[in-house]
C-alpha cells in the first residue's frame, strides 16, 4: 500500500473536518447574533416604552443598539483591566515559585543529603 495515499486521504479529512468546525462556526455565530437582536428588542420593548415612554423598536433597531453599544464600549482599549490580570497573575507566579523554592529547601530528602 502507498503512503502517500493515506496521508492524503487523511488530509483531505482533515481539511473537511476544518471546514465543517468553520461553518458551524459561522452558524453559531449568526444564531446568537439574532439571539441577541431578540434579546435588546424584548427587553426594550418591554421596559422602556413603560418606564421612559419611548417608541417600541424593530429587530434590526435593536441590532443597531447591540453594535453602537459594541463601538461606545469595546472600541476603546482597557488598559487597567489587563494591566489589572496581569499584575495578579505576576503576583501569584512570584508566591507560588517562593512556596515551591521553600517546599524545596524543607523537604525531608534534602534535609538528609545535608546531614550527610
Amino acid at each position: 500500500m502507498d503512503h502517500t495515499s493515506h496521508l492524503h486521504c487523511f488530509s483531505g479529512r482533515r481539511i473537511a473536518a476544518i471546514i465543517g468546525m468553520v461553518l458551524v462556526g459561522i452558524l453559531l455565530a449568526a444564531a446568537l447574533g439574532l439571539l441577541l437582536g431578540f434579546i435588546v428588542m424584548w427587553l426594550w420593548n418591554w421596559l422602556m416604552p413603560t418606564i421612559f415612554g419611548l417608541p417600541v423598536i424593530s429587530f434590526w433597531q435593536a441590532w443597531g443598539l447591540v453594535v453602537l453599544t459594541h463601538i461606545f464600549f469595546k472600541s476603546f482599549p482597557h488598559h487597567s483591566k489587563h494591566h489589572h490580570d496581569n499584575h495578579w497573575k505576576e503576583h501569584f507566579r512570584r508566591k507560588f515559585h517562593e512556596h515551591q523554592e521553600q517546599r524545596i529547601e524543607t523537604s525531608p530528602e534534602n534535609s538528609q543529603e545535608n546531614e550527610e
